[in-house]
């Protein structure tokens, strides 16, 4: 394991949300269009505390998918000025918790503050460890033409290129076509 579990579930969280955009979902559409999609992704991870399902909340929370995006692709420097902007916007105050069925873990806002801004504080808080491990160079965009995707490189010697084996099968088959067109091959 290469961050801690806790670090490791908000990480996926983050990629879970940056992939719902259309050039990087499955689907090639907006995956966080509608409050419906907004309740289906969240159902998927333990979120406590306050959530509207309204469109304001629908609006914050793609904002803060875009904020995501773009820290995840700035050198370590510049993700930690924009991690801090984060965690100074949420009035992040850590504190531990234990709820639901999980053990005690690290809350950085009140439960009651919206939900868009506990998830920007709880990405910060994760990629608060990525950063302090020197490891922003895992975190990655699908290597894929056509693809946005993010991902965590979370192999042992950090040399995944792809967001999914799908974009990788794609790639690997434009890559062997080329080479057979190149060796005069139809």
């Amino acid at each position: 394991m290469l961050f801690a579990p806790d670090t490791e579930e908000a990480l996926d969280f983050i990629v879970a949300l940056m992939n719902t955009e259309a050039g990087a979902s499955r689907s090639g559409t907006d995956e966080l269009a509608t409050i419906a999609q907004l309740r289906a992704l969240i159902g998927r991870y333990t979120y406590s505390g306050r959530i509207d399902y309204d469109e304001a909340e629908l609006r914050a929370v793609r904002r803060t998918r875009e904020l995501l995006r773009e820290v995840w692709t700035l050198d370590r420097d510049a993700a930690v000025e924009v991690v801090n902007r984060m965690l100074r916007e949420g009035k992040a105050l850590p504190y531990l918790a234990r709820h639901d069925d999980l053990d005690w873990h690290l809350h950085a806002t009140d439960p009651d503050a919206p939900l868009a801004v506990r998830m920007r504080v709880e990405a910060a808080l994760a990629l608060i460890d990525v950063i302090r491990m020197d490891e922003t160079g895992r975190l990655r965009v699908c290597g894929a033409t056509d693809c946005t995707g993010v991902f965590v490189d979370l192999s042992k010697n950090g040399s995944k290129r792809f967001c999914s084996v799908r974009c990788g099968n794609r790639m690997n088959m434009i890559a062997h076509r080329s080479r057979k067109h190149l060796n005069g091959n139809p």
